[in-house]
């Protein structure tokens, strides 16, 4: 289940189910060695987790031939959103790079009020139900009369966290069917632009089932638990074989 949904007690004000933009690079480009999401507002769903949680303010702009997503976030939370159909037989690696002004000073990813990221991106799975034992099957029923059918199956999320070293995996505190990943750390490479890149088909493998699928990405920044302010910006978020760069040629 995507993370921070049970924040709070009202359900979020935009279905991720119910999302139906179609992504321009699609499962057809099969030869594909690099499949990349547009960074374009008409491609993207802004999802909010409730009513009384302030939303993020989004922008999509080009800076020096660059297409990003600029987040501000100032006390509050909410994600732009896209669904994905990658074939990870072809493009198991996921590539992204974010940055940040500044790391979160009060945040804490082991508890529940310190839940915040100066950015993350989220990226949601299905698990065919032959590989969801009775008890995913119940707890996920449960998940959804409450909270409705956006809630996915599981999710993985890759945070600029402000204290945990990169390579900490945890679950999250409020869902076990979240874990985040922290990928980057700190406040050395604040205001730089940092490269990312994560064999997600080895992530879902070991952290679900070698059959579970990716469906969505959602790019945030959170502070609506600590009360702070943060600018996050994303960029060149792509899917590439295992022998592809992340870096694009000038």
């Amino acid at each position: 289940m995507l993370s921070r949904t049970c924040k709070s007690n009202h359900k979020p004000t935009v279905s991720i189910a119910a999302l139906t933009l179609a992504m321009v690079a699609s499962a057809s480009a099969a030869t594909a060695q690099s499949i990349e999401l547009p960074l374009s507002p008409q491609h993207w769903q802004e999802v909010r987790l409730g009513e009384d949680i302030r939303p993020n303010n989004f922008k999509f702009q080009t800076t020096d031939n660059q297409p990003l997503l600029r987040i501000e976030s100032n006390a509050s939370m909410s994600m732009m959103a896209i669904p994905i159909d990658i074939d990870l037989t072809k493009t198991p690696v996921l590539c992204w790079r974010w940055r940040v002004n500044r790391v979160l000073d009060k945040a804490d990813m082991t508890e529940r009020f310190g839940d915040d990221y100066a950015a993350r991106l989220y990226l949601s799975v299905a698990i065919p139900e032959s590989e969801q034992s009775l008890g995913l099957r119940l707890q996920l029923g449960l998940a959804r009369s409450i909270w409705g059918d956006q809630v996915p199956d599981g999710a993985i999320n890759y945070v600029w966290d402000n204290r945990q070293p990169p390579g900490t995996t945890i679950p999250n505190v409020y869902t076990d069917r979240v874990t985040m990943v922290v990928t980057e750390s700190g406040d050395s490479k604040t205001g730089q632009w940092v490269q990312q890149r994560r064999d997600v088909r080895k992530d879902i493998a070991r952290l679900f089932t070698p059959l579970a699928k990716p469906v969505q990405i959602a790019l945030a920044a959170d502070t609506d638990n600590t009360g702070e302010t943060v600018i996050a910006e994303f960029a060149d978020i792509r899917f590439v074989s295992v022998q592809s760069q992340c870096e694009v040629s000038p």
